[in-house]
């Protein structure tokens, strides 16, 4: 096979595009300063509403992935493209250090200008500057389609020249690639692997309330369930983006603005210098499927935020506010629900992580997953209503979250005496589970499981269980009842617009 100029110089500006990626990520990590965040966000912010609630009903989680795999591609394109133009002012000059040159300088500009961040653009600079470089030949000795252009070049070697040409081509192709993989792995060793999340302010108060929800918590046979709190590292998260925002306690602050009888900035060192509290919230997401892994519970380090909104004197008209996080996201809610919330900075005794909202959160009783505002920086209190950043999406928005029992694949244990046990979570906000009813055989007759001990906090999930013989395949279903008495939807829904409805059932047997 012959490699023509322009397919090889193409092929060696890919190459250098995906080095120089690479290379940012190296010496950025995957946060705001790598040069793919910023086309990432505007995707994300171009992309049409109902095609965003499309690609979630659609593809889940597999939605993130997809935006992500088109910013990656758009900005190899953007850095190649740069590489190109390298080789092409190179063959004009025919001289090598053009090619380096304008791939390493080009990259620079390009990357500076994408993140704002000039020393930390060399990282991706450098790498390409180096595959054009290296890889861009002059043309006497790249032959093309067999006919050869150097004096002293017969026809009976053009065929070995070809041949060395492609095979240089694919190995510094090959060997950029590898320059991606060994980036990958090296940032993960600069990253230093999984530390340990420093302690939380007042972390003495969090240790107590997690040994209470141990203590509530039911014995399972299955060691591969959740128990009452959820492990920080396996806590589901979703953003709007896939880059957290850098946010550190010393420049973070909450500013409430708008309708109020007076402005006012609260920094971290005096949020958490104020009454502290250590709630058990559950947190669900819209989005998920009707037995869906997006349903978590911690226990959560903060303040009240009522005390905070009384001293600024809400005064619009609607008495609603609109939230803001450092990542561009918004949700608006009625004052009154927003009173009920609290600003959390801490996470099961350890501190808030990034992916989690560090420094400060919000996290609103009995609601959506998605309204809980990470890295919040602003509350502004408005005078008409506004959608927030999912209703402008054909999402419901703040509603309250509907009752659920779940029954994923590690619930369901084969005992060693022949009985199966099922075991699960139930979740129904604010209004508490007051009971969770087992089926065996498909809805037709129904027995109560056995519950966790309910527990103070008015927002927490609850454990059921309960063991049964099986006499060959059946069909298991599981629904639950608040604690106002209302049974749990047998209607079923798809997540969209107020997430999903049903009972969930499952084969066994």
């Amino acid at each position: 096979m012959i490699i023509g100029t322009n397919e090889r110089d193409g092929l060696l500006a890919a190459a250098a595009g995906a080095a120089a990626v690479a290379g940012s990520y190296l010496a950025t990590g995957w946060n705001p300063s790598f040069v793919v965040r910023p086309v990432d966000q505007a995707i994300i912010n171009l992309t049409p509403g109902p095609i965003v609630t499309f690609s979630i009903a659609t593809f889940g989680d597999a939605g993130h992935l997809i935006h992500i795999a088109m910013a990656v591609a758009t900005v190899v394109g953007l850095f190649g493209a740069v590489a190109f133009a390298g080789f092409r002012l190179a063959t004009r000059t025919d001289r090598r250090a053009v090619a380096a040159a304008v791939a390493g300088v080009g990259s620079w500009l390009l990357a500076a200008a994408l993140t704002g961040i000039s020393a930390g653009a060399l990282g991706a600079a450098i790498p390409a500057a180096a595959v054009a470089g290296i890889g861009w030949l002059p043309p006497s000795a790249a032959p093309s389609g067999g006919d050869t252009t150097a004096s002293d070049t017969t026809a009976r070697d053009a065929p070995a020249v070809v041949d060395a040409v492609r095979r240089r081509t694919l190995g510094i192709v090959a060997g950029a690639l590898a320059f991606v993989v060994a980036a990958g792995g090296g940032r993960r060793l600069l990253a230093g692997g999984d530390d340990p999340l420093a302690d939380a302010p007042r972390s003495e108060g969090a240790a107590a309330r997690l040994q209470e929800l141990d203590t509530a918590g039911l014995a399972f046979e299955s060691d591969d369930l959740h128990d009452m709190v959820s492990p920080i590292g396996e806590f589901y998260n979703v953003d709007i983006a896939e880059f957290d925002p850098e946010v550190t306690a010393d420049e973070w602050s909450l500013t409430f603005t708008g309708e109020t009888g007076s402005d006012r900035t609260v920094t971290f060192d005096e949020l958490i210098d104020r009454p502290v509290e250590h709630r058990a919230i559950t947190l669900r997401c819209v989005g998920e499927d009707l037995n869906g892994r997006k349903l978590d519970n911690a226990v959560w380090t903060g303040t009240p935020i009522r005390p905070l909104l009384e001293s600024v004197d809400p005064q619009g008209e609607c008495d609603c506010a609109m939230l803001r996080g450092e990542d561009g996201y918004y949700v608006q809610f009625p004052v009154d629900v927003l009173a009920e919330g609290f600003l959390a900075w801490g996470m099961n005794g350890k501190e808030l992580p990034s992916g989690h909202g560090h420094p400060v959160r919000v996290l609103i009783p009995g609601h959506w997953g998605e309204t809980n505002v990470k890295w919040l920086s602003e509350i502004e209190l408005l005078n008409t209503e506004d959608d927030g950043y999912w209703e402008e999406r054909g999402w419901e928005g703040t509603g309250e979250v509907k009752t659920v029992a779940k029954l994923w694949d590690e619930g369901i244990t084969e005992l060693g005496d022949g009985r199966v046990e099922l075991a699960g979570h139930a979740y129904a906000g604010t209004r508490g589970i007051e009971r969770v009813e087992v089926s065996t055989d498909g809805g037709d007759s129904w027995t109560d499981a056995a519950l966790s001990d309910p527990l103070p906090d008015a927002d927490v999930w609850r454990q059921w269980r309960h063991v049964f013989e099986p006499d060959g395949e059946r069909e298991v279903v599981v629904r639950a009842t608040d604690g106002t008495g209302t049974l749990q939807s047998s209607e079923e829904s798809g997540s969209v617009p107020s997430g999903a409805s049903g009972w969930v059932r499952r084969t066994v047997g």
